[in-house]
């Protein structure tokens, strides 16, 4: 099938490029994931959509290894116009955290967090160990689907994302801020939870930070991120730029201090007369 019906990546383009001309797509075709200054790209329902748009890409998923405490699954793409293959494999541990369980409930192991709060380890359900493998297997499929995509269709396509965005918020701003805020309401993250992460009210959200948003909702929804980690990553920048505030002016008064030492040693006398040291120490020092 591949040999009689061979891509034509014009074509391919053109469709995704139209794709990306949709709001509804646009909204949820980049992710962002607060890791260092933000690792940002083609979200999951992008690459689904860019698979099917290429045509002729074999996306296959089996259980090679499965016990009680894992199961191991290899996810193949396979572009049949080349065979050109990659896999990869995923682990999917059958186990979730909690910060608390309920009376009754095995407890495998717990830990500790960065911040110091108990986690317990408890087996998971049938709902949260597919909940896992699906978020797991979708991530291997983008990871090596775009692979087969070319790169500058790829950047082509999220450049036009963002343009889409921006004209979407500017043709109604507010009923861009309130489905942004009904987004992020449906995966449980509140209107409070968000201005606390902006630190500031919703009604003055700016354009940059209505595409961040979005972007970050899309990676929560996808299973990239959760909210927990957003504000972890956030919060140690802030801690950070206090520190390295209180920092500069502590290091700012001591500089002072010694640049009034240093100029009332160097002042000169009446009358103008040098002073030489008296002994070998005092010239050394």
């Amino acid at each position: 099938m591949a040999e009689r019906h061979p891509r034509d990546l014009d074509k391919v383009r053109d469709r995704l490029l139209r794709e990306c001309r949709r709001p509804g797509f646009a909204a949820v075709a980049r992710y962002k994931k607060p890791i260092g200054k933000g690792v940002e790209g083609p979200s999951i329902r992008f690459a689904e959509t860019a698979i099917r748009l290429m045509g002729n890409i074999s996306v296959d998923q089996m259980t090679v290894y499965d016990d009680k405490e894992k199961r191991i699954m290899r996810i193949a793409v396979v572009d049949c116009e080349t065979n050109t293959p990659y896999s990869s494999d995923v682990t999917i541990e059958k186990t979730v955290e909690r910060r608390s369980h309920k009376q009754g409930e095995e407890v495998i192991r717990t830990r500790q967090n960065k911040n110091g709060d108990m986690l317990y380890i408890i087996p998971a359900t049938e709902d949260d160990l597919l909940n896992k493998q699906n978020a797991l297997i979708s991530k291997a499929i983008r990871s090596n689907g775009l692979r087969l995509i070319p790169g500058d269709i790829v950047d082509e396509c999220m450049q036009l994302v963002l343009r889409t965005q921006e004209d979407e918020n500017a043709k109604d701003p507010d009923a861009s801020r309130r489905k942004l805020f009904d987004a992020f309401s449906s995966i449980g993250v509140t209107p409070e939870m968000l201005k606390s992460y902006l630190g500031h009210a919703g009604a003055t959200l700016t354009p940059s930070e209505v595409t961040d948003l979005r972007a970050q909702y899309t990676a929560i929804r996808d299973g990239e991120t959760s909210w927990r980690e957003v504000m972890e990553a956030k919060s140690p920048v802030q801690q950070e730029g206090a520190a390295s505030g209180s920092t500069t002016a502590t290091l700012k008064q001591q500089l002072s201090k010694s640049e009034t030492k240093r100029l009332a040693h160097l002042k000169p006398s009446v009358d103008d007369a040098p002073v030489w040291p008296k002994s070998e120490v005092d010239r050394d020092a």
